[in-house]
């Protein structure tokens, strides 16, 4: 059983990822901001922060002579989950957003550990195809059914998540690989801002709301979940996460007004029940830094 102090770390942790959804989508919907703006200023601001904090931790590290930990491989799959996030949320709402994102994340680390010779139980095997289940329903066509577009972007940008999990799940310090991920990921935010130049539209509260998405829910949520993930077991880690799109999506409605339609809640129900069937007894490849976000 885990600690108090580890499950309001978690529960604080599990907050900020859903704030990542919340911030971005209210951003692009209340404010004039476009989102390759959004996506360039989340990640020089979460770059900063997280360096912040691991130069806080590791000081004395640094000037023993401490290598980066990180790569431009992760670097790249960290910039493509934050830009197609971001053009996601032009055209979805937060808590579909962030139930796409979640199954895309699940999905691929799940698919990761088939491909690396892991197998399923009758009852895994259940949960996946009731998973899959749930995303037909949710893209099938209908009034309700998401636009496909940004359906297909958030998915996208889960399989980036995914793939960034996976490869910086050895890392000896994954919260400074986290950081130099970060830092080597700016330059390639830069590109896409100048990319999308006769499109840049900035606007003060959309750029705090970018600043906070950056440094905040994902710069010390990051950092607070690996301390949180001291404390728990791999299963647990990945589980916990099936809170994110609830919260999320509850708090969109609440937030900023968003309708919780029957499909969503069918659907919803459906995801993550599959998944939690799928993750009872043997979850994905280890704990999974994710933001359902």
């Amino acid at each position: 059983m885990p600690s108090l102090g580890t499950c309001l770390l978690t529960l604080l942790t599990m907050v900020l990822f859903a704030a990542n959804s919340l911030l971005c989508r209210a951003a692009l919907r209340r404010t004039g901001i476009d989102p390759a703006s959004f996506t360039t200023i989340r990640i020089l601001c979460a770059a900063l922060a997280t360096w912040a904090l691991v130069a806080c931790r590791r000081s004395g590290a640094r000037r023993s002579g401490a290598g980066r930990s990180g790569s431009w491989a992760s670097a790249l799959a960290l910039f493509a989950y934050a830009a197609a996030f971001s053009f996601a949320y032009r055209a979805l709402q937060a808590g579909m957003g962030a139930l796409l994102l979640f199954l895309a994340v699940q999905a691929t680390m799940v698919l990761w550990g088939l491909r690396r010779g892991e197998r399923l139980g009758l009852g895994q095997t259940a949960g996946l195809a009731l998973a899959l289940g749930g995303l037909a329903l949710l893209l099938s066509p209908g009034l309700s059914a998401p636009p496909l577009p940004g359906s297909l972007l958030m998915l996208g940008s889960g399989v980036a998540w995914g793939i960034y999990s996976l490869r910086g799940m050895g890392s000896a310090d994954p919260a400074g690989a986290t950081a130099d991920n970060f830092l080597r990921a700016a330059p390639m935010a830069l590109v896409l801002c100048l990319a999308c130049l006769g499109r840049t539209r900035l606007d003060p509260v959309g750029c705090a709301y970018a600043a906070l998405s950056g440094a905040v829910a994902s710069g010390l949520g990051y950092v607070l979940w690996y301390r949180a993930m001291r404390g728990l077991r791999a299963a647990s880690a990945a589980s916990v996460q099936l809170s994110v799109p609830v919260l999320t999506a509850l708090a969109g409605v609440v937030v900023l007004g968003e309708p919780l339609s029957l499909r969503l809640g069918l659907a919803a129900a459906a995801i993550l029940g599959g998944i939690g069937l799928v993750l009872r007894r043997a979850g994905p490849a280890g704990p999974i830094p994710s933001e359902i976000s």
